[in-house]
């Protein structure tokens, strides 16, 4: 894809419905909208992860006790 990674994660972001996704649902969204990361192998999301945690304007959201699941939430922070 074109886009830096920052970039696509944000897209992906933005673009759900509740302006929130989960890591594995994040890498469904960008395989979904670029196909070339389903067939790309892993590496990949070793740099999706690295941007999650080192760009400020990506936020971890704890997931509500009550919400069955596992992971946290990721968001992007508007004032970052």
């Amino acid at each position: 894809p074109p886009y830096p990674y920052s970039t696509i994660i944000r897209y992906a972001i933005q673009g759900s419905p509740r302006q929130r996704l989960t890591l594995s649902e994040l890498y469904e969204s960008m395989e979904n909208r670029f196909p070339w990361y389903k067939t790309a192998g892993n590496g990949w999301k070793n740099s999706v992860r690295h941007n999650l945690s080192l760009n400020r304007c990506f936020e971890k959201v704890a997931r509500p006790i009550t919400e069955p699941g596992k992971g946290s939430y990721w968001t992007v922070n508007p004032d970052a």
